[in-house]
């Protein structure tokens, strides 16, 4: 059985490690980010109707300015989110299992939703959206030599291919799943195979990762 190399960072790593020995995975953790929360200002909740969450970091890092917002429904992207979101205490109104668009598709044009998103988040063209960055995803600038050779790397986003591309050395017997196509293309070239998941969220990720990694490693 092939290895599986995490590269996401805490909190969201130590979750997905532990999914992925739930399916019987040698994981390896290498973390190549560290979240960080960010100073931020929560305005005035009176102003929006509901609060848009895309990550579980908006939550787990948002700090006592969040206490400001605890008014507003939550419409989240992904389960992981809306755990976090009810673990906080506020109520979650809508999740969405695909995508942002898809979450909003439904929701009527006069409404005001607050965004709480990473420095480095996916551009939403809304008008109906304002956004907070309370958190951000910074290198960790020495991670160390990556096991990677016969192995398989999830990656959960395309910075973090984009680094993998950067610090790999030997690509050509690894295997890499991605989360989604811009993450895959990040990557770049070279490697024994790149596969994307079904869905764009760690379930279908690892689940991806597992079929890869119980076949025979490379020769």
């Amino acid at each position: 059985m092939r290895r599986l190399i995490l590269l996401r960072p805490k909190p969201g790593l130590s979750q997905s490690a532990e999914r992925a020995r739930a399916l019987g995975l040698q994981v390896v953790e290498c973390p190549l980010f560290r979240i960080e929360p960010m100073t931020w200002s929560a305005p005035d909740a009176e102003e929006f109707d509901a609060l848009l969450l895309t990550s579980a970091n908006a939550v787990q890092y948002g700090g006592a300015e969040l206490s400001k917002l605890m008014q507003l429904p939550v419409k989240a992207v992904g389960e992981a989110t809306a755990e976090a979101a009810r673990e906080a205490g506020f109520y979650v109104d809508e999740i969405g299992n695909s995508d942002v668009a898809t979450l909003l598709a439904p929701v009527p044009e006069r409404m005001r939703l607050l965004h709480l998103a990473g420095l480095d988040h996916i551009a939403i063209d809304d008008r109906r959206i304002d956004r907070r960055i309370v958190y951000r995803s910074a290198e960790v600038e020495e991670p160390g030599p990556l096991p990677i050779e016969g192995a398989v790397v999830a990656v959960h986003s395309a910075r973090a291919g984009a680094r993998l591309k950067q610090l790999a050395e030997v690509k050509n017997s690894t295997a890499v799943v991605a989360i989604s196509s811009a993450a895959a293309s990040a990557c770049g070239p070279g490697w024994l195979q790149i596969e994307v998941a079904a869905a764009p969220n760690d379930k279908c990720l690892l689940a991806l990762a597992a079929m890869l990694c119980h076949t025979s490693a490379p020769k």
